[in-house]
């Protein structure tokens, strides 16, 4: 749903709201609504690239932005609310945040701020904005007690979706080059490095207090890396990456026990894999970013960070971490506020809904069929016919070993097989 309505909102002003040409410090104009005058004209981004091509490859990094900040309603929001806020936070926080950071009359890109894919318009961003949901929602019914089950439900769909993300940086990161280059691949080399030492780093940590070997911590551990190394991707030599690595995954690592310290409810760690890893991916960027590593694709020229011993740049990536992670935290919390005030967009899902589920009482579906027919099918059996069951079950038990059926108590919840 978030790729859907932001490929709307993009198409309809965000594209021109971030990337016009006559674009000012904060924003952009209305120069290109409903892809105006958006054809064959060299972008924004590269002379090279036409401002078609440009705003399709933009708009998937406004999905993928609004799409991480809504995991923030986990198992307690309501899905109107969520799908008319996408549309409105992309606009009023994505939009800007993208357009000072990238469009060349942007005031971060005029005082030589370093992002090459989305440290703070992506990463930050998103992960402000899931903190913001997060506190506006408040705490899943059960929080902080046996009643909240904090496992993942399937972590070969965890170990999936890592491996979408994985291959789709590529994409992310390489692509953001604009052109097959060396550059281009320079970026697919240290993105891939970071991720690897990234789930490395988190496994480990994991391991010390464990002693288990956690898929679900490795999967975390890679995204944190690959969070970290967006916007130093195109700046960064290939050494460096493993530094990204390290301090991703253990700086993460660490933030998903902030949630704990300051008692917010962030189901998915949005802010702890996000906000924190692209914090620390923009600083180390002020560190590693090297003239020499930007100008591989044979235009770019940039002072560098301190490998240049341009001291200054850490300084220009933290004013734009706090700008940002401020900005988007603080009108997070003002579009909520005013949204749970019209009738009708109420954020959170009632009490009633929240104990039957969410995914019945928003959705109407459920994601695994044994669900529904557990509640509709086998409890009801179960009641009806409990006491014949304790009457005849030996009897039962002794035929099925005999036929080699294989038989479950009915109250169980599980599908007997024959």
């Amino acid at each position: 749903m978030a790729t859907a309505v932001i490929s709307f909102q993009w198409f309809f002003w965000g594209f021109s709201l971030t990337f016009s040409h006559s674009a000012g410090l904060f924003l952009g104009d209305l120069a290109n609504f409903g892809f105006k005058d958006t054809l064959a004209q060299p972008s924004v981004g590269s002379e090279k690239i036409p401002d078609l091509l440009f705003a399709v490859y933009q708009g998937m990094f406004a999905a993928i932005t609004v799409a991480l900040a809504v995991g923030a309603v986990a198992e307690r929001g309501r899905m109107l609310p969520c799908v008319v806020f996408m549309f409105v936070w992309a606009t009023l926080i994505y939009d800007p945040i993208a357009c000072w950071t990238w469009n060349p009359a942007g005031w971060v890109y005029v005082h030589g701020g370093l992002d090459f894919a989305g440290g703070t318009p992506v990463h930050i961003s998103s992960g402000s904005a899931a903190l913001a949901y997060s506190i506006m929602l408040g705490k899943r019914r059960g929080h902080g007690t046996h009643e909240l089950n904090y496992r993942p439900h399937n972590v070969t769909h965890i170990v999936i979706g890592t491996v979408f993300l994985w291959v789709g940086w590529f994409g992310f990161n390489a692509g953001s080059a604009l052109a097959a280059n060396l550059r281009a691949v320079m970026a697919a080399v240290v993105t891939n490095l970071a991720a690897s030492v990234g789930g490395i780093t988190w496994c480990v940590l994991d391991y010390r207090l464990e002693r288990k070997w956690s898929t679900v911590g490795f999967c975390s551990g890679v995204i944190a890396g690959l969070v970290a190394i967006t916007p130093g991707s195109g700046f960064v030599p290939a050494w460096s990456a493993v530094i990204y690595g390290i301090c991703a995954g253990a700086g993460a690592n660490y933030a998903t026990k902030l949630k704990f310290v300051i008692g917010v409810d962030d189901a998915l760690d949005i802010f702890a894999e996000h906000a924190i890893g692209g914090l620390i991916g923009n600083i180390l960027t002020g560190f590693f970013a090297a003239d020499y590593i930007a100008h591989l694709d044979g235009y770019t020229k940039i002072p560098g960070g301190w490998l240049n011993h341009n001291w200054r740049q850490v300084g220009i990536q933290l004013a734009d971490s706090f700008s940002g992670g401020a900005y988007s935290f603080f009108g997070t919390c003002l579009i909520l506020f005013i949204m749970n005030l019209i009738p009708g967009l109420s954020l959170r899902a009632s009490e009633e809904a929240e104990i039957l589920g969410i995914d019945d009482a928003e959705i109407g579906e459920f994601a695994y069929d044994y669900v529904e027919l557990t509640r509709e099918v086998l409890n009801d059996t179960s009641v009806d016919n409990s006491s014949h069951y304790s009457d005849i079950g030996e009897g039962i038990g002794m035929q099925s070993l005999e036929k080699g059926h294989r038989m479950s108590d009915p109250t169980s919840g599980n599908i007997m097989l024959r």
